[in-house]
């Protein structure tokens, strides 16, 4: 198909300011920028393993045409989000084209790059040392290395390998290479942003019960992980609380080899907090430096004497109001469980990240022993945290059916079933002192108590609850009586 004139003169023009474009990066001199260059550096990391960098560098660059290439980015980071910018000058830089050189050198990829080209193989003598230098040609790198050295085949590597040069395709770190047109001064203060994969964040609370279990303190840590191949030195942390959408890819690239290595926790200044869009940020007020392949820890929030509650409590299910099932369970397990309630008048009120919290108490020595640890979700402010720490030793229970009745069909009416069941549970207490043990039975249907030995209170649709007291070193039985209709 032939192009009319106006057309075709523009494809020329284009073709030629591209001729012109490769010629002059061609000649360019590639200006290599490290963390020498670096002025500032802010890190905000996000719930999910995603994290934003913003690199600042001061730099020099050359009227017109440069090739940038940055230095020691992240390994992880996701190219397509890399945004370069002037701050001294906004709008005197145009980005034309960036490529992420993650081909790092190692010996195997060095001669991976060598397939089909010529080494320099130096053996050494092993009784006078004489040093004897061959020409080899590399004809695999898969699974070893194959050579052709002479007329002959060999395998292995029978010395040291001499290579003439490094291919231009390797780089000893992960490298940002941007091809940009500059106009302005020739110092420059950049800002590189970028969202990369390989840091994350936790959040860790330690909480330690008084002797009466009616108040704790509570310290809480965030965890750091870098993993994304390359530090951050004396950056500026923020951490994002919150659950952020992101569009998955479709194929996700191979992750790169992850070590971490544990640190002490840093001094305690504890983190800022504020709202941000729907999520909360929190900032620490110094400077950090985040380690590559480093785990560390820095101070969260701390509240002293804050007041909970425990409860013992003995959760039922809904399968035998249905169905004749004689004895339930024996020596059935109560489980243990604190509440304390996130707001000022209780000595907090800060929005808690989702993360472990880890309970202790002191024995009769003053040693602090764990008691049981539960995961929490983001916790706003002045909601309730609900922490289940194991199950009671001293406290159990056994539980029966003691009847059960399917009313006859006449009775029915509109109903398709009428059951009427009867229950005992009895609770034992070895302990010296009384506990109250919080019974929960979720009941199925349209229900309706016939009769009961205590009270009970309706605490949903299909939930009641009683709460009976047991005697120290003693028993105590509740007994009910209830219709289900369905």
């Amino acid at each position: 198909m032939k192009l009319k004139y106006p057309a075709r003169r523009a494809a020329l023009a284009i073709a030629a300011a591209l001729a012109t474009l490769n010629s002059g990066f061609a000649q360019e001199t590639e200006r290599r920028s490290t963390l020498a260059d670096q002025e500032s550096i802010a890190v905000t990391i996000y719930n999910e393993n995603l994290a934003l960098v913003k690199d600042v560098r001061k730099l020099t660059l050359d009227a017109g045409l440069n090739r940038l290439a940055l230095r020691e980015v992240s390994g992880q980071i996701r190219p397509e989000t890399a945004q370069l910018r002037s701050i001294s000058e906004p709008g005197s830089l145009s980005i034309l084209e960036q490529n992420f050189d993650f081909d790092l050198l190692t010996p195997a990829k060095l001669l991976e790059k060598y397939v089909g080209r010529s080494v320099r193989i130096v053996k050494t003598h092993p009784t006078t040392g004489a040093e004897k230098t061959e020409q080899a040609e590399v004809l695999s790198a898969n699974n070893g290395v194959v050579l052709k050295i002479g007329g002959r085949i060999e395998t292995g590597v029978p010395g040291r390998i001499v290579f003439d040069s490094v291919p231009a395709s390797l780089r000893d770190r992960p490298t940002l290479v941007m091809d940009l047109q500059h106009r302005g001064a020739a110092s420059q203060k950049l800002e590189l942003s970028y969202l990369t994969g390989g840091l994350a964040w936790k959040a860790d609370y330690v909480a330690e019960l008084n002797a009466t279990d009616t108040h704790l303190d509570i310290n809480g840590w965030v965890t750091l992980t870098n993993r994304s191949g390359t530090s951050y030195p004396n950056a500026l942390l923020q951490l994002v609380a919150g659950d952020v959408n992101r569009v998955r890819e479709e194929i996700r690239p191979a992750k790169m080899a992850r070590l971490a290595s544990a640190a002490a926790p840093e001094a305690k200044a504890e983190m800022t907090q504020e709202s941000l869009f729907e999520y909360h940020l929190y900032t620490l007020p110094r400077p950090t430096t985040i380690a590559d392949n480093q785990t560390k820890q820095v101070a969260l929030m701390s509240a002293s004497s804050v007041p909970v509650t425990k409860e013992l409590l003995l959760h039922g299910t809904d399968y035998y109001y249905r169905a004749s099932v004689g004895d339930i369970g024996k020596k059935m397990k109560v489980a243990v469980y604190v509440d304390f309630k996130n707001r000022d008048a209780d000595k907090l009120g800060l929005p808690l990240p989702k993360g472990v919290v880890r309970v202790y108490k002191r024995d009769s020595s003053g040693r602090a022993q764990f008691v049981g640890e539960d995961r929490i979700d983001h916790t706003p402010k002045n909601e309730t945290v609900r922490l289940k720490l194991g199950d009671a030793f001293d406290v159990t229970a056994d539980k029966r059916q003691t009847d059960f009745k399917r009313r006859p069909a006449e009775e029915i009416g509109r109903h398709n079933y009428v059951y009427d069941s009867a229950y005992e549970i009895t609770l034992r207490n070895a302990k010296k002192e009384p506990v109250t043990v919080t019974v929960r039975e979720p009941i199925p249907g349209d229900w309706s108590m016939l009769e009961e030995t205590q009270p009970h209170k309706k605490v949903a649709a299909h939930t009641v609850e009683w709460r009976v007291v047991v005697p120290a070193e003693g028993s105590e039985t509740l007994r009910y009586r209830v219709r289900v209709r369905s």
